[in-house]
């Protein structure tokens, strides 16, 4: 079966402790918005009604892409959030594929993820991996006796950075950032340190497990924005999971083409804009999300003002 309609969805939201107000005004605190999630509603077209994960299970290669269906087959591959932070997120570890299939059981993937900084209040921070030389002895110790926090790598970041956030790297966001984060179809996440935070059962420290996640010798680059013309896409990061791709545009169309070999996952951060390929037309506004199937090939990303959007594909 081909498909050859836009996907626009309807995101899922989580209310952590650590989130503020920026992705839902009025329900204090939401954390994340899962905006390209297995789970989320379609909102448009023939397929309205059905989650992103029914679709990609009817209509496998059409939708996915030859190329995630090699990997991951019909599960759909990725998981996109946007994040609030409006204070620091627990100090965390994810595992790769390997650990999560001997951790977690069959058919489970690892982490590795990127994120994108959408908006930062001055001074903003984050944790991006553990002070040169620090031994694995050291790191196990330190998180058993809850002082790991005295070895960790900070990092001033700024709106327009982008951090790749391989599987076994120690990190947290901090406060005041407002963030994009493209993963792994998968949410494993090992709480290793939570500033004084109690234990609750959803809120668990995950200290052995971390300690075999982590990788005391991986650190996250940051990457600054580049110049972003009209008409242009960049590409932000790329690894064997995904590839990140910044579309900015003004008055400029920008054309696209999926060429089968992949999705691709619009979500607009900045003005108005439309995705258009033939008869088919789907409009996008700060924050939402389109799913353009792999068999629909060419497409045009329409701005109807000066916009900017997040491409991710696999």
């Amino acid at each position: 079966m081909t498909l050859n309609t836009f996907l626009k969805l309807d995101p899922a939201y989580r209310d952590y402790v650590w989130g503020g107000e920026k992705l839902r005004p009025g329900f204090n605190p939401t954390a994340e918005a899962w905006v390209v999630w297995e789970n989320d509603p379609i909102l448009t077209g023939p397929l309205k009604g059905l989650t992103l994960g029914q679709a990609a299970a009817q209509y496998g290669e059409s939708l996915l892409g030859a190329r995630p269906v090699s990997r991951t087959g019909t599960r759909f591959p990725l998981l996109v959030k946007l994040l609030d932070c409006a204070q620091w997120l627990s100090l965390q570890v994810h595992p790769d594929d390997k650990l999560a299939l001997e951790l977690e059981g069959p058919n489970q993937f690892g982490k590795t993820e990127a994120w994108h900084i959408l908006d930062s209040e001055p001074d903003a921070k984050l944790i991006a991996g553990l002070k040169p030389n620090t031994s694995a002895d050291t790191v196990a110790e330190a998180i058993r006796n809850q002082t790991v926090i005295e070895h960790v790598q900070y990092a001033a970041v700024g709106q327009g950075d982008t951090i790749f956030m391989p599987a076994g790297t120690l990190h947290a966001l901090g406060p005041g950032l407002l963030v994009y984060e493209v993963q792994q179809t998968s949410d494993w996440t090992y709480r290793v340190y939570d500033w004084g935070r109690p234990q609750t059962e959803t809120r668990r420290l995950h200290i052995e497990k971390s300690i075999r996640a982590t990788r005391p010798d991986f650190t996250a680059p940051i990457v600054p924005m580049p110049a972003c013309g009209d008409g242009a896409c960049h590409m932000l990061a790329q690894c064997d999971y995904f590839t990140l791709d910044m579309l900015c545009a003004a008055s400029r169309a920008i054309e696209l083409d999926t060429r089968g070999e992949s999705f691709h996952a619009i979500t607009l951060i900045e003005g108005r804009a439309a995705l258009v390929a033939g008869d088919e037309r789907v409009e996008l506004e700060k924050f939402q999300t389109a799913v353009v199937p792999a068999s629909l090939g060419a497409y045009r990303f329409e701005p109807q003002m000066s916009c900017r959007a997040l491409k991710s594909s696999v």
